[in-house]
């Protein structure tokens, strides 16, 4: 540990990289109960930790080396600061990436002057390529964890870190991919201020430190998990196992949508993204904070970075009120007849309804259906609230299933709610706009006369002050000029979508004959 702490207090990292700043999140805080500061890698020239490390190393290297060019697998993150590092030194980068590696990472590095090669599906793929064309062209490997000289660069931020706060400090967390940040944070922490506890927090479909210590030994995890990409590694270093094992306090792990919620703490409180990988660290912080009540002194996450694509937002923001335990998604059967939604609207009473997905389904052999089955999601005000629904729905005998915590529901069966029902006559579909409130939903149901039966419904809270309908409705011709005047006296903006060849194609009845 001496060695890595004598490497960490002479590291040469603040050519390019700067020191990035300890921020308070006074609003999650507050929500916690403890004192949370979110150290701001993401703030660094490569918007990630990983320039410190890559400049460590490569300022090392003498100009025989240099002059050979250097050489890396990275995920995108090591990759930037390797590219950059070697700019500076006016070296040739060569970076092999996944064909996985977000867009955002890949461009980024070819804009720093890297040779980007595109190899395998993961990490380890892109490492085995990297390794052989390191002989074959006789360049410098520069390792994105496992070596000494990246792990002092990237321990620099423990020391920063003990710097900006000197009063008591009860735990730093520190995403964990392969396990140099970690190995470096924990290393300068334990010989400064050892009453500090440094926790590694890694993703639970990408453990591979927390696997690695329970079986003492280094092991190759089958397959990772994508979504954080930045710490999705199937094997941890040598060196970073033999350090991480004496010198954390303990890993813990984390799940997507605990991850997604951290992301969007991050934002509430500082206005950045993060990328998930750099919200892993605040995610366990969070866990942990939830597990130990009685805490003293502050506790530190390290936002490592912000290499995100922007179309990754779409998911994020869904999954983070689940993550956050603010939105229940429920599957509930009704009796399939007129004013039955009514009914269930009124049981839910004034809760802001998040998303509403049906279809009415084709009648079998033996006639119409008598259930009906429906996707609810249901903003949730406090934690003992959805135990609250269920029992309620339960009481009223509405059956349901909770699908909150069901993947496939979750990212796949929640918008394939649907399909073309057969023998449906007299149906209208319109497209709304519902204000944003609490009641919207339950007087544009009241706005319709009960025997105008609703045959489809698809509804999502997207974050504007108003919320996108479809909805259809049945209604026999002759009383269609009423169902106008009812929507004109209703005052939401809408428009008559059935004639629209996308419902014609895909949810009308009659689709084949239209798509002739």
């Amino acid at each position: 540990m001496q060695d890595i702490v004598r490497k960490i207090l002479t590291a040469r990292v603040y050519d390019v990289a700067i020191e990035s700043p300890l921020d308070p999140m006074p609003r999650l805080s507050a929500r916690l109960g403890a004192s949370v500061l979110l150290k701001r890698e993401d703030l660094q020239p490569v918007f990630s930790f990983k320039i410190r490390g890559a400049l460590n190393k490569i300022a090392g290297l003498g100009p025989e080396a240099l002059a050979r060019g250097v050489i890396c697998a990275s995920a995108g993150n090591h990759a930037q600061g390797v590219a950059l590092a070697a700019a500076r030194k006016g070296a040739r980068a060569t970076i092999v990436m996944p064909t996985t590696t977000p867009g955002i990472k890949v461009e980024a590095v070819r804009a720093r002057g890297g040779e980007v090669v595109l190899h395998g599906e993961a990490f380890d793929e892109a490492y085995a390529e990297a390794r052989r064309l390191e002989q074959e062209a006789g360049q410098i490997f520069i390792h994105p964890f496992d070596d000494p000289d990246v792990i002092a660069g990237q321990g620099t931020v423990g020391l920063e870190i003990l710097r900006q706060h000197p009063d008591p400090i009860e735990a730093v967390f520190v995403p964990i991919g392969g396990g140099g940040l970690a190995a470096g944070i924990a290393a300068i922490t334990r010989f400064l201020r050892p009453d500090t506890k440094v926790i590694g927090v890694e993703p639970a479909e990408a453990a591979s430190m927390q696997a690695a210590i329970a079986a003492g030994e280094r092991v190759v995890l089958p397959e990772v998990g994508l979504f954080a990409d930045g710490v999705a590694v199937r094997q941890v270093g040598a060196e970073t196992f033999r350090l991480c094992r004496e010198l954390l306090h303990e890993v813990i792990t984390v799940d997507t949508d605990a991850i997604c919620a951290a992301i969007k703490d991050v934002f509430d409180d500082t206005r950045a993204v993060a990328e998930p990988a750099g919200a892993v660290a605040l995610a366990g912080l969070k866990l942990y904070a939830a597990r130990h009540p009685a805490r003293s002194g502050a506790l530190v996450a390290i936002n490592s970075g912000a290499n995100l694509n922007f179309d990754r937002l779409r998911h994020i923001a869904e999954r983070a009120e689940i993550g956050e335990g603010r939105e229940a998604l429920l599957a509930v059967t009704i009796p399939e007849r007129p004013g039955a939604y009514r009914r269930f609207i009124q049981l839910l009473g004034q809760r802001a309804v998040t998303e509403f997905n049906y279809r009415y389904a084709d009648p079998g052999p033996e006639g119409p259906p008598q259930d009906a089955h429906i996707f609810v999601g249901v903003e949730l005000k406090h934690p003992d609230e959805k135990r609250q629904i269920l029992e309620a729905l339960a009481a009223a005998s509405y059956p349901v299933v909770d699908m909150s915590d069901n993947e496939m529901a979750k990212v796949h069966a929640r918008y394939m709610v649907g399909g073309r029902a057969g023998m449906l006559q007299d149906e209208i579909v319109c497209r709304f706009q519902f204000p944003e409130r609490p009641g919207a939903l339950l007087r544009f149901l009241e706005s319709l006369r009960p025997d105008w039966n609703i045959t489809l419904f698809h509804y999502r809270n997207h974050g504007a002050d108003y919320g996108r309908v479809l909805a259809g409705i049945q209604v026999p011709d002759r009383e269609r000029p009423a169902f106008h005047d009812a929507l004109r006296d209703l005052g939401y903006p809408y428009v008559d979508e059935t004639q629209n060849p996308a419902y014609r194609l895909f949810l009308d009845a009659t689709g084949e004959r239209a798509g002739r």
